[in-house]
């Protein structure tokens, strides 16, 4: 297929667009930055500079592409986690989910594009009732807390916006993204002791190695059909038992243990309800109906040895096999 990958640069991207062209399949990439063009050409893919938030610029891009499908990974995260500000950290992030997806659908409409996929999340966004392990069919969380109010509206905003489309619309759900170009915060915050449990820790936390995101997206670009899919490991874990075992993965100091008033003096609302009620995600869908298997399975294994690896390329698929879905495995 000729694929458009909007946010091809990114975290995912990076190791997305090496797996889709081992596939047969020829890729255009966006970026924002003329210095990240030839990382992109690099990779296999014909580089485009255009701002997902400009409406023109990505039809026109589009328009050229000629895409059989579009793959939207448009994120805008970095610096140090801002909990107590989740919205605001949020913002630009949000953007591209609302007013960048709708560009990307109207370019979509308007060039014939039959597939679309997009990246969304799952974890504190999922109904914080119930079971500790959620899958595609349960709730979103319908009262969440004030400071991500915002942000799980924005990611409302985008499934309901591609299941709705007139298009084959999917959307790949992803736990917390570890893994190259994604896990430096993270070892940084834990070797300050910056990252404590907080409570009794019964929060749980949904994984997703950078390579399995990308490597489920193309299961679900191949053969998905219009749908939500986790694309999270086989492994969600209480915050108790996650965040002490990632510190010592990391080489990391022993993370503090602080009692819920503590955490919401120092962290706020979000932070203590994370670690205290959070939800874990099933990949039971993703494994049935794409043949999706996690190249990491756990996350204990993938912060030991997965933050340096290198992107595990697939046999590449001949024509026949990508025109009929591939029937070889995504990863």
């Amino acid at each position: 297929m000729r694929v458009f990958v909007a946010g091809a640069n990114g975290a995912v991207g990076k190791r997305l667009v090496p797996m889709l062209v081992a596939r047969g399949h020829r890729v255009t990439g966006t970026t924002t930055s003329e210095r990240s063009s030839e990382a992109i050409r690099a990779m296999g893919a014909e580089p485009v500079v255009v701002d997902g938030l400009d409406a023109v610029g990505i039809g026109e891009a589009v328009a050229k592409a000629e895409p059989d499908a579009i793959i939207h990974e448009m994120t805008a995260l970095s610096g140090t986690p801002d909990f107590r500000h989740f919205d605001r950290w949020f913002a630009l992030t949000n953007r591209l989910r609302t007013e960048g997806t709708q560009h990307l659908l109207a370019a979509a409409k308007a060039s014939g594009v039959k597939r679309f996929v997009a990246q969304s999340f799952t974890g504190w966004s999922n109904s914080r009732e119930g079971s500790w392990i959620k899958t595609e069919d349960d709730p979103l969380d319908p009262h969440p807390v004030k400071e991500q109010t915002e942000t799980l509206a924005a990611i409302k905003f985008l499934e309901r916006a591609v299941l709705d489309a007139p298009l084959e619309g999917i959307v790949v759900r992803y736990g917390g993204l570890y893994g190259p170009g994604s896990s430096e915060t993270l070892a940084d915050i834990l070797r300050k002791r910056m990252f404590p449990v907080i409570g009794n820790g019964a929060g749980y936390v949904p994984s997703t190695h950078v390579d399995d995101a990308a490597s489920g997206t193309v299961a679900a670009l191949e053969r998905g059909h219009r749908g939500v899919y986790n694309i999270v490991d086989d492994d969600p874990a209480p915050s108790r038992e996650f965040i002490p075992a990632i510190a010592e993965a990391l080489g990391a100091p022993k993370p503090l243990r602080i009692p819920a008033w503590l955490g919401r003096l120092l962290a706020g609302d979000v932070a203590v309800t994370m670690m205290t009620e959070g939800r874990g995600s099933s990949n039971a869908k993703a494994k049935r109906e794409l043949g999706w298997q996690p190249i990491w399975p756990t996350w204990r294994e993938g912060f030991r040895r997965g933050l340096d690896s290198p992107v595990p390329l697939p046999p590449r698929a001949t024509d026949s096999t990508a025109a009929a879905g591939g029937e070889t495995s995504a990863a």
